[in-house]
């Protein structure tokens, strides 16, 4: 009997960023690269990312809604939807109509909650912002925030709960994604914690019962700009292709650390993020080619 196959589809809401290895820039060629069809929803448009002293910002708010409105014109349907860097609280807004409209039984959502880093919310980020992106959480199958990220959705103390885990004490971690958790998102990735000569994301499951699971690789050098990028987009598109939370997670974390180690040697600014490019090859292999049976979501 014939058995039918599609590619999966994934809609990509997040800025552009020319220069950097960030955003789209990144997440594009390895969405691709895992065999996604990936079709994006532009936020800002950006010369260089904002740890550049300076840049050119371009924001895409007053554009979005005749932009989406036209993909509902053509009833595009997506297995995937992945939320990065959001510019203004009318984004917010528009993001969660999107979710709203284009969700449907089988659509994976990744909410990355852009907002901060090292204890420090970015400018761009207001107040408003950091209290309104939780509207999006309750419409999330998965959320990935760093721990600064974490604290703010929580409004709790970064460098209480930094100075715990360096010392290894979890319980602080827990009740911190356990309340997030509470806010709606099925899944919590709690990203990027740093102890000693390794990194660690805590992943925190609600279902079939509240769950805790520590995934731990080598740290690679110091910090680098678009590292939480990378992984959260090689998550992302593992999960929309099938794999299971862990197993996404931990591919994430291997590709990231097997790119930190290229770019050390490289000896390439920490600014211009990481040599990823080299190891897109092998990432494909982990995908296979066209996926068997149901519906065909990627028909228009």
């Amino acid at each position: 009997m014939y058995e039918k196959k599609y590619q999966r589809r994934v809609a990509l809401i997040n800025d552009i960023t020319g220069f950097g290895r960030c955003s789209t820039t990144v997440t594009l060629p390895i969405l691709s690269a895992m065999k996604l069809q990936t079709c994006v929803v532009p936020t800002a448009l950006l010369s260089v990312h904002t740890a550049y002293p300076s840049y050119v910002f371009c924001d895409f708010t007053s554009h979005m809604e005749a932009y989406i409105n036209n993909w509902k014109q053509y009833n595009i349907e997506f297995d995937g939807i992945f939320t990065g860097f959001l510019g203004s609280v009318e984004q917010i807004d528009l993001v969660e109509a999107f979710f709203k409209s284009f969700t449907k039984k089988n659509t994976k959502v990744i909410v990355d909650p852009v907002m901060g880093d090292h204890g420090h919310i970015y400018p761009s980020y207001t107040p408003k912002m950091c209290q309104r992106i939780k509207q999006l959480l309750p419409l999330a199958d998965v959320i990935t925030p760093n721990l600064t990220e974490a604290c703010e959705l929580a409004q709790k103390s970064y460098v209480t709960l930094s100075e715990q885990f360096l010392h290894e004490d979890l319980s602080g971690i827990y009740q911190l994604v356990q309340q997030i958790g509470q806010m709606g998102p099925k899944v919590v990735i709690l990203t990027g914690l740093s102890q000693k000569d390794e990194i660690s994301n805590l992943i925190y499951t609600k279902q079939p019962i509240p769950s805790f699971e520590m995934v731990t690789t080598k740290r690679v050098g110091a910090d680098r700009c678009g590292t939480g990028d990378i992984f959260a987009s090689v998550l992302s598109g593992a999960l929309i292709q099938g794999f299971d939370v862990k197993e996404a997670v931990m591919l994430a974390a291997n590709f990231v650390c097997q790119s930190l180690e290229l770019t050390q040697q490289l000896h390439i600014n920490p600014k211009e993020g990481l040599c990823f490019e080299e190891f897109l090859g092998d990432l494909s292999k982990r995908i296979p080619t066209g996926i068997a049976g149901g519906d065909d979501i990627g028909a228009s």
